[in-house]
């Protein structure tokens, strides 16, 4: 997380940003590309890394097929023994061992099928490129083997994060005391599962009350204070009277975690967060920001609307610069509202062109019948913002308030 760029962009619009287009309505699919509401149409990046990897497996075949043309069509001299090398050896970590074996098997035949065409079988130079290209085949499965060995040895580091993640970041149910929720995740860094990030859920006697938060710092240390904050919430949800306390109680946390660490994380570790709590059948919702990027209300007429704080308050873990009482501030939640709340790996994603993605300006005008619709959407559309390459990991949690007469399943827009 940038430290100084969370807090600056807590609310607020950044120069060059783009600006909303008042006048889109709910449908207005044509208007929303050219104004960059939604991104324009075009094979999307999942589609073009298939043509990629497709285009990868088939490179042995190339290469076996344009050696053996190249033998064919040039005198007898020329050759095309560092195409046969390579062959097996792009093989080694993209195919089987069997398709392995069979890649260098299918190139010491086609090598010495042409050498007997050509009847330089015979010559000493022709002997030793066919040793040499039937070592290497030889070679590659060897390599494919140890491949075979570091994948497995990494859907097993994959399985283990998977689970870490389950136990720190578990997946609230979809459904809480009448309030559709989902949750989303998205790490930066590739194949990871979690970090700094974190949300949570918890049903108490005073209402829903959630947590979406970023964590100061990268690796175990930060999954290590998420685990803390997230522990400290459920239990603190449970039992505070107030919103206000709830902040307060992970205030407390943080900073007894921050006596057990070593060096600069015990004097500057801090996190980020926005609490905000539903009371049961009051169509309310209480708003407390810790430096947090506002939480955004999207209407079920397309209107959307920011959420931010009156008054600015620190992020948790910083009680020491300073103490400010925590003040929840309330908005109305009708029915048929979204609550979305977000890190800011989502709201400093930039494009090719250095632009942060502006929720608020790409989410106008359009309607979500149910969160997990609205999240699915919204990621798509940051990856495609930013190229597919996100600088900063994400977490977004939605929460919508049904209508009456909504049914119980899962609308689309």
């Amino acid at each position: 997380m940038d430290d100084e760029g969370a807090y600056a962009r807590a609310g607020g619009r950044l120069p060059g940003d783009p600006v909303p287009d008042p006048g889109l309505g709910p449908g207005d699919e044509a208007r929303s590309v050219v104004s960059g509401a939604l991104p324009p149409a075009g094979p999307p990046p999942r589609r073009r890394t298939t043509y990629t990897r497709a285009l990868v497996r088939l490179l042995p075949v190339l290469l076996v097929v344009v050696a053996i043309l190249y033998d064919i069509f040039t005198p007898r001299y020329f050759t095309a023994g560092p195409l046969y090398t390579a062959a097996p050896l792009v093989a080694a970590p993209i195919y089987s061992r069997r398709g392995t074996a069979l890649t260098g098997v299918a190139v010491v035949a086609a090598v010495i099928g042409l050498q007997i065409g050509k009847d330089v079988i015979h010559y000493v130079d022709s002997l030793t490129e066919l040793i040499t290209i039937a070592t290497v085949a030889v070679l590659a499965v060897l390599v494919n083997g140890l491949v075979r060995r570091t994948d497995e040895r990494l859907v097993s580091v994959r399985e283990i994060a998977e689970a870490a993640q389950r136990a720190v970041l578990p997946e609230p149910a979809e459904r809480i005391a009448g309030f559709e929720i989902a949750v989303c995740y998205e790490a930066a860094q590739a194949d990871a599962f979690i970090g700094g990030d974190l949300y949570a859920v918890q049903d108490s006697a005073r209402g829903v009350r959630v947590i979406v938060g970023d964590v100061r710092g990268k690796g175990m240390g930060a999954v290590a204070a998420v685990a803390v904050v997230i522990g400290a919430f459920r239990e603190a949800a449970e039992q505070e009277a107030t919103l206000e306390a709830v902040a307060q109680r992970l205030e407390r946390a943080l900073a007894r975690e921050g006596t057990r660490r070593d060096g600069l994380d015990a004097f500057e570790g801090f996190t980020t967060a926005v609490l905000a709590e539903l009371p049961h059948g009051d169509g309310i919702v209480r708003i407390v920001n810790r430096g947090h990027p506002p939480p955004l209300l999207l209407y079920a007429d397309g209107t959307l609307g920011p959420l931010p704080a009156r008054e600015s308050a620190l992020p948790l873990g910083m009680g020491d610069l300073g103490v400010w009482p925590d003040r929840a501030e309330e908005a109305a939640f009708p029915g048929g509202a979204t609550l979305l709340l977000y890190t800011d790996g989502l709201s400093e994603a930039r494009d090719a062109k250095g632009e942060f993605y502006d929720p608020q300006t790409r989410l106008a005008g359009r309607v979500f019948r149910h969160p997990a619709k609205l999240l699915d959407t919204l990621a798509e559309d940051v990856r495609h913002h930013s190229g597919g390459g996100m600088a900063d990991d994400m977490a977004l949690l939605a929460v919508r308030r049904p209508r009456r007469g909504d049914h119980d399943h899962c609308h689309e827009p």
